[in-house]
This record gives C-alpha cells, sequence and structure tokens, in this order.
C-alpha cells in the first residue's frame, strides 16, 4: 500500500513580543498565523472500518490540532517566561488578557518546533507528523520536517 500525506490548514490569532530583538518587533504585535499540518501514513485497507480509505479522519487531526494548538494560542499574547516580559505579561493577566508564558522566544521557528511536538504527541501510532508550516505573514513562514529532525 501507497504512503499518502494528508494537509489541514488552520488559521489563529496571536500576539507576541520578542525580548531583545534589534527590531520592530520587540514591541508586543500580532499577527494572523496559517498553520499547515501534514501526516503521512497508509490508507486504512479494512473494509469493516468506518474510515475505510482514509489515512486519518480530517476531522480527527482537526480535533487533536484545535485542542493542541489553536484554541490555545488563538487571541493569546505570548512571551518568554525567562524574560522580563514576565511583568508585562502579569498586568496584562490581572486585566483579564490571555496571557501564554513559553519556554522559548516566541519566534515561528520556536513556536513550530513547539507545535510539533504537541501534534506528535498525540497522533495515533500508525500516522506519522510529516511537516509543519507556520505563515506568520503572507510572505514569511517557518517549516518544520520531519526528515530534518531524526
Amino acid at each position: 500500500m501507497s504512503n499518502i500525506r494528508i494537509t489541514k490548514q488552520f488559521s489563529f490569532e496571536t500576539g507576541h513580543a520578542l525580548y531583545g530583538y534589534d527590531g520592530k518587533c520587540k514591541n508586543v504585535h500580532g499577527h494572523s498565523y496559517k498553520l499547515s499540518v501534514t501526516v503521512i501514513g497508509q490508507p486504512i485497507s479494512d473494509t469493516s472500518n468506518v474510515k475505510f480509505g482514509m489515512v486519518i479522519d480530517f476531522g480527527d487531526l482537526k480535533k487533536i490540532v484545535k485542542e493542541e494548538i489553536v484554541d490555545v494560542f488563538d487571541h493569546a499574547t505570548v512571551f518568554n517566561k525567562n524574560t522580563p516580559h514576565i511583568e508585562l505579561a502579569k498586568e496584562l493577566e490581572d486585566r483579564g488578557h490571555n496571557v501564554l508564558l513559553v519556554e522559548y522566544q516566541p519566534t515561528s521557528e520556536m513556536m513550530v518546533i513547539d507545535f510539533a511536538q504537541k501534534i506528535k504527541n498525540r497522533l495515533p501510532q500508525n500516522i506519522q507528523l510529516h511537516s509543519l508550516k507556520l505563515q506568520e505573514t503572507d510572505s514569511s513562514y517557518a517549516e518544520w520536517f520531519a526528515s530534518d529532525n531524526n
């Protein structure tokens, strides 16, 4: 049986600031992120399985990514918890804002590494995460490929 790649796309709005950066992104700002999640596997060959012919039900993949990424990051502001932004984060939280404190600089590159781990942990054993593409703007994105990370 052939291996087939399945891709589902997601979008979410997230704010962040890059502590120590020498450009505009040191300021709190946001992006309309687009995340493409590609998994690889063999279509189910058991004719008695309700998901016969599918690598993974798009709805099952959507559930994983929504729970792990979209519902967590959408309309949140992300800060590296090991920077002075912690004071700003506390102020925002005290005012009722959704703030995420992460262990990394919240660049697209580091976010996509985080997302890959979260998604891989939830996929069925017979399905592998092939790649992620996190688009920050119309012309800028970071990609993660399993083949680059063995």
